[in-house]
């Protein structure tokens, strides 16, 4: 059973937006440590945003003030949404959690981890310019 699923992507034109929501099975939680991930062609995956279980949040400067990580832990679910979205945004985008919770640097959930528990299989988002 895949731990975490992944929807919501989709083709947009620059300067649109996109609902990413990502689901957990019972064998999951969100609840500790959630992040958004995504990996372009070529490139190395890297994390857009994290989320801790305190509601603490960090952002990759690329997407601050554009994109926003939400969780709902009594539905143990983890949503991103995109605004004015641009081409160097297009990637597979990974749902990821941590059953401990984040590293913390700095008092805040870690844009470099990468040793999370579970994951989800992707969703691609394409932006048109």
């Amino acid at each position: 059973q895949v731990p975490l699923v992944e929807s919501g992507g989709g083709s947009v034109r620059a300067g649109g937006s996109l609902k990413l929501a990502c689901a957990a099975s019972r064998s999951a939680t969100l609840s500790k440590c959630a992040a958004w991930l995504r990996q372009a062609p070529g490139s190395a995956r890297e994390a857009v945003a994290v989320i801790d279980m305190d509601g603490s949040t960090n952002y990759a400067d690329s997407v601050k003030g554009r994109f926003t990580i939400s969780k709902d832990n009594g539905e143990n679910s983890l949503t991103l949404e995109m605004n004015e979205l641009k081409p160097e945004d297009s990637a597979m985008y990974y749902c990821a959690a941590d059953r401990w919770g984040c590293t913390l640097i700095n008092g805040r959930p870690s844009m470099v981890q990468t040793d999370y528990t579970y994951w989800g299989q992707g969703t691609q988002v394409t932006v048109s310019s």
